[in-house]
């Protein structure tokens, strides 16, 4: 998964790609470099982030991923917790609904139970993103998490969503300290209890800047771990920003599974 952020304040590329010229460049090199997913976010979500309007964020994303599903042949998924951007997001085409909020945004479930034909990642957050940093305190990590996802896909079965359709993402740096995060990381195979997809980002995160003394843009050998490591752990979608590298340490890791 290939990340596109249409937002002048995410924390790695804000402002890259809020025209529609760059961003379809972008896609094109991601594509070219092996994503199978395209995730366009139109509201940063990163520590201390403010909110962002209905208009806006519509303005953002509609009109890329209008143009990214007229000019290429790739799975799109619309980071989003506004319904109302993803009943628009499902009218243009978008795959996947990717909320970090977990569908809990009031009128969200009545959106997805309407079309049954998007995939849904739901992801645990702790907080919001504006103090979800702020100390975040948990009885026990990974019990808490797995607690959240029961409650959460219950909601969307009994909302008429089949659970079929649900893909899982314990939320990395979302309510996590850095003991939290690693802890996290080196137990994400506890979460295939729930038989579903499980989606890790960790791309150029704070968990990799701080552990390594690193600034964003230098999170790259960082990044390239956290990745193998959740797809040893069995994550399905790796959601990252550099993709041709990521795609080259995959290829390695399953060509060494192959042989083993």
């Amino acid at each position: 998964m290939g990340i596109l952020n249409v937002t002048p304040d995410s924390f790695s590329d804000g402002g890259k790609f809020s025209r529609i010229d760059l961003a379809l460049n972008q896609v094109e090199q991601m594509i070219a470099d092996g994503a199978a997913i395209i995730d366009i976010g139109g509201e940063s979500t990163r520590p201390g982030a403010k909110d962002v309007t209905e208009k806006d964020e519509l303005s953002r994303v509609i009109p890329v991923l209008k143009a990214i599903n007229k000019r290429f042949n790739v799975v799109v998924s619309i980071d989003t917790s506004k319904p109302s951007v993803m009943a628009e997001a499902i009218a243009h085409g978008a795959g996947i609904i990717n909320d970090v909020r977990a569908l809990q945004n009031d009128g969200c479930l009545d959106v997805l139970a309407q079309d049954q034909s998007v995939a849904i990642c739901l992801m645990h957050m702790q907080g919001l993103p504006r103090t979800m940093q702020h100390n975040p305190q948990y009885k026990h990590l990974i019990t808490d998490i797995s607690t959240f996802f029961e409650q959460r896909i219950l909601a969307c079965t009994q909302a008429g969503i089949s659970a079929s359709r649900l893909i899982l993402d314990p939320g990395f740096g979302f309510g996590k300290s850095l003991e939290q995060n690693y802890s996290l990381l080196a137990n994400m195979d506890k979460f295939h209890a729930f038989n579903l997809p499980l989606l890790a980002g960790l791309s150029r995160k704070s968990m990799i800047g701080t552990l390594l003394n690193r600034d964003v843009n230098e999170r790259l050998a960082g990044s390239l771990a956290t990745a193998i490591i959740a797809a040893q752990q069995g994550a399905k979608i790796i959601r990252v920003h550099d993709v041709k590298e990521t795609v080259d340490a995959l290829k390695v890791l399953q060509a060494t599974h192959i042989n083993k």
